[in-house]
């Protein structure tokens, strides 16, 4: 029985944006005897964790450490609705496991949909600072059992691809533990994870599968918890074509979670097939998501040249999902770069109020035949 044909989207979730609120009351309604709080944000929201499982093998997972990255969460929420219709699956599965997974560490943010708390604070670089309050909730997890693995779930931008013309849909990392990047034992056991969902997930999503920059970072949580000795993966959900809302992601994101679990359970700290991970192609930042090519200006002298448009997600007031803004992001020669849409605009006019572009500004200029 395949995980990726069961597959079921939490239907109480349909958009990307999650409202903390509703994941709350949902959490309590309908998971009350596997939910815990195991503290209050900045602004006082409930951080719950979620206990399932019986088995020996302790996995710790958190989404939402940056408010504005839902997958993790949606996968959470689609693991377990996709489980309940396969109960020979989730009790393989969840006799060999125990996963304490925190939802939306950062709920703060997640309401501003914002990468950073409301105290402006990256918990993801907070690591030995302890200025926010939230990274001091999951170190205390982490100093109160001995996790086998941790899964440090986040996503990443539309920017990136796997070989500079597919998207990077999904990028795993197995991270360093010191800046010379040494392929230690602890690695080797994430990378035996990582290795076996690609090997699940590559045929399912070809050329969409990368490996995500293993640079060390002194401040970082996965980096340090590693370093500590917990072997810990990042999870990054990045773009799938024509799909801004990530409902492909988030599909594709879930069928990764699943494995990633089932591999953890099989393996069982052992680090067979680990080479496979380096078969993996690294990330490449090549994608603007729009580049007008050929533009020619309305100056007083001749000038063409190309515009790459970047879109924000914004969260407005009033609306239930994101809204996606463009904005200007480069002016000048862009070949060294590809747009998910290009756009030609040789022989056609460009109409602004201005006759350049404004860079870092809301595109706020036509293109016209």
């Amino acid at each position: 029985m395949n995980f990726e044909q069961l597959y079921l989207p939490n239907p109480d979730f349909p958009n990307r944006y999650i409202s903390p609120e509703k994941l709350f009351s949902y959490l309590q309604t309908n998971l009350r005897d596997y939910i815990h709080e195991i503290g209050k944000s900045y602004l006082q929201k409930p951080i719950f964790k979620l206990s399932i499982g019986s088995g020996d093998i302790k996995v710790l997972a958190w989404s939402q450490m940056h408010g504005n990255e839902s997958n993790a969460t949606h996968a959470m929420l689609d693991l377990l609705v996709t489980l309940d219709k396969a109960p020979e699956l989730k009790e393989a599965l969840l006799s060999s496991i125990t996963l304490d997974f925190i939802f939306m560490l950062n709920p703060d943010g997640s309401e501003r949909w914002t990468r950073l708390n409301a105290a402006d604070i990256d918990l993801n670089r907070d690591f030995h600072n302890e200025a926010s309050t939230e990274i001091k909730f999951l170190k205390n997890m982490v100093s109160q059992t001995k996790y086998d693995y941790a899964l440090n779930l986040h996503e990443q931008r539309t920017i990136f691809t796997t070989d500079g013309i597919h998207p990077a849909t999904l990028s795993f990392l197995a991270p360093s533990e010191n800046e010379e990047r040494t392929v230690t034992h602890n690695r080797k056991k994430c990378m035996a994870v990582i290795a076996s969902v690609y090997n699940h997930l590559k045929e399912l999503i070809p050329n969409q599968i990368g490996r995500y920059s293993d640079e060390f970072y002194p401040t970082s949580t996965g980096d340090n918890f590693i370093k500590a000795g917990m072997p810990t993966i990042l999870f990054e959900g990045g773009h799938f074509i024509d799909d801004y809302t990530r409902k492909g992601t988030r599909k594709y994101y879930t069928i990764a979670l699943y494995y990633a679990l089932k591999a953890i359970s099989e393996l069982n700290s052992e680090i067979a097939g680990w080479e496979t991970y380096l078969d993996i192609p690294e990330n490449k930042e090549s994608h603007y998501d729009i580049v007008y090519r050929n533009v020619k200006l309305n100056t007083d002298h001749h000038c063409v040249l190309d515009i790459a448009v970047q879109y924000r997600e914004i969260k407005e007031e009033g609306q239930e999902d994101l809204s996606f803004i463009p904005f200007v992001m480069e002016v000048g020669d862009v070949t060294k770069r590809k747009g998910w849409l290009e756009i030609d605009c040789t022989g056609k006019r460009f109409v602004c109020s201005t006759k350049y572009p404004k860079l870092d500004e809301k595109v706020d200029f036509t293109i016209e035949d």
